[in-house]
């Protein structure tokens, strides 16, 4: 008789999926954050800190777990980025809903805003870069939701991939001889 023991995708979908919730609340706090600086403060916090720790706490709860306390760097490295990449995924959809049906241009108006009146005050090759963020945002507006979308998702996928490493390195661990 043979048991039905969750995989490796299995388990990462799981955790995966929790990270991804977590990323879809925090990803409220962005467009908030348009309004309210301290909610964009918090945004990058939870993304820069609490995020890559949490990705640890989970792998390494995966590996204590369902591996025994023992894991290679190659399947610590396809654990975890699995975990992100359905974690990625699953952002996706928060992602299109909000600039599909919410946003309106909200955010790019707000920094075509801001950069207004950093150019104001600009002299020099500032005003030249200021030129080039002008550009850089007209072709950014004309994006459709899905394109914006799918250019997160492939950010979210590589920032993530790059993350993995440095976590399987933490996280694996060998048998003891």
């Amino acid at each position: 008789m043979t048991t039905n023991k969750p995989t490796l995708q299995e388990y990462a979908m799981r955790y995966g999926t929790a990270m991804g919730i977590f990323w879809m609340l925090k990803f409220i706090l962005f467009p908030l954050g348009m309004h309210t600086p301290f909610l964009l403060v918090l945004f990058f916090f939870l993304t820069i800190l609490v995020g890559p720790i949490w990705g640890y706490l989970l792998t390494k709860k995966y590996r204590d777990t369902q591996r025994e306390g023992i894991m290679s760097f190659s399947h610590s490295f396809l654990f975890t980025a699995f975990m992100y990449m359905f974690a990625a995924l699953f952002v996706s959809i928060i992602h299109y809903v909000y600039f599909r049906y919410i946003d309106n241009g909200l955010i790019v108006s707000t920094y075509q805003d801001m950069l207004n009146q950093m150019t104001v005050v600009a002299t020099g090759e500032m005003k030249e870069s200021m030129e080039q963020f002008h550009k850089a945002l007209d072709i950014i507006s004309n994006l459709t939701p899905l394109e914006i979308t799918l250019q997160l998702l492939t950010q979210n996928i590589f920032y993530c991939s790059m993350l993995a490493v440095p976590t399987a390195l933490l996280v694996m661990r060998n048998k003891k001889k």
